[in-house]
């Protein structure tokens, strides 16, 4: 009997080796370098999003990896404009909801395939990645009670948000993802507020990682091995992996559509946006700068931040900025520079 219970106690013991010998091996960066990349193209040029619209370049470096058996599930926002019926630039399908209800039609497209591979009319070779599609103003503000079902149900599907800081496809109205001292058509600066828009940003990445989903990030389109290596790694859990998406905007943000790169990398750069990922709740960064730039290098190529330098500056607000970078980074000791 004793010897049943050490031999039973061996297999266990071997069994975990293996499983963590192989996650290690699952777990090795495949996307080191530019050249590490697919060269297959899932999304079509030629669409009739902004110019120089970084999210569309983040979405593309996302459709890269997932290949083309997806689905995505769009809520209403700028990237509806990407497939106007009967067009499409995507070599998936698509799924057009409302803005609040993406989510839930992610809910019902996974269990009507998971119904059609169990029923045997559906071969699981076949079978497609499920990504809800949606800006800030639905995934910060109109959706946030049915992502956080969703999440709840830990329903198998991709979220990708592209994130630029207000309501873009109606005219750029702040959301709650619109960023302190920023100019909104909502929130203009005026004598009662010098800043524009008054309201520190929602921290959206912690509202999800509370939840403890497989996986949670943050990515940039200037930083595509650091994107693509993050959706590869979120390829091998199942459940909600959701991703936020640094999309800069040429016609809301106010700047010249061939800097959208400059913007993207200044971003991250000065400590606006941290590169960071979560699993199962653990969270680490991903990428640290090695000394944070100033955070007015970002803000002064932007037209919306155009009222804190001129007819006065505003150095109060500015400083305010500064420190909230600055405090953000030495909660994780990682004050760089």
């Amino acid at each position: 009997m004793a010897a049943n219970k050490e031999t039973a106690g061996n297999c266990r013991k071997d069994e975990k080796a293996g499983w963590i010998k192989k996650h290690l091996m699952e777990s090795d960066t495949k996307y080191k370098k530019l050249k590490d990349l697919s060269r297959e193209e899932f999304i079509l040029p030629g669409t009739t999003v902004c110019g120089g619209c970084g999210g569309l370049e983040a979405l593309r470096l996302f459709h890269k990896v997932l290949g083309k058996n997806v689905v995505f599930v769009n809520a209403a926002g700028c990237f509806t404009l990407l497939a106007l019926f009967p067009y499409s630039p995507f070599r998936g399908s698509w799924l057009y909801t409302t803005m609040a209800s993406a989510p839930a039609g992610a809910q019902g497209v996974r269990d009507a395939l998971d119904i059609l591979i169990a029923s045997g009319r559906l071969k699981p070779e076949d079978d497609l990645k499920v990504v809800v599609l949606a800006g800030d103003g639905s995934t910060y503000d109109m959706a946030l009670s049915s992502t956080s079902g969703a999440i709840f149900r830990n329903l198998d599907f991709y979220y990708f948000c592209y994130d630029n800081e207000a309501y873009g496809n109606t005219g750029m109205q702040m959301s709650s993802a619109s960023p302190f001292g920023s100019m909104t058509t909502t929130s203009r600066p005026a004598g009662i507020s010098a800043a524009g828009t008054i309201n520190r940003k929602k921290d959206i990445f912690e509202i999800w990682r509370a939840h403890k989903p497989p996986y949670v990030a943050t990515i940039s389109p200037r930083h595509p091995t650091d994107l693509s290596e993050k959706v590869r790694r979120s390829t091998q859990y199942k459940g909600p992996k959701l991703f936020i998406a640094l999309s800069p905007c040429p016609t809301g943000w106010i700047f010249d559509s061939s800097i959208t790169m400059k913007i993207s990398k200044l971003a991250v750069d000065t400590g606006v946006w941290a590169l960071k990922e979560a699993v199962y709740g653990e969270m680490k960064h991903t990428y640290i700068p090695p000394r944070l730039k100033p955070v007015e290098e970002y803000l002064q190529k932007q037209g919306r931040f155009n009222h804190l330098f001129s007819p006065l500056r505003q150095d109060k607000i500015l400083i305010d900025i500064q420190n909230d970078i600055n405090s953000y980074w030495r909660q994780y000791n990682l004050a760089a520079g």
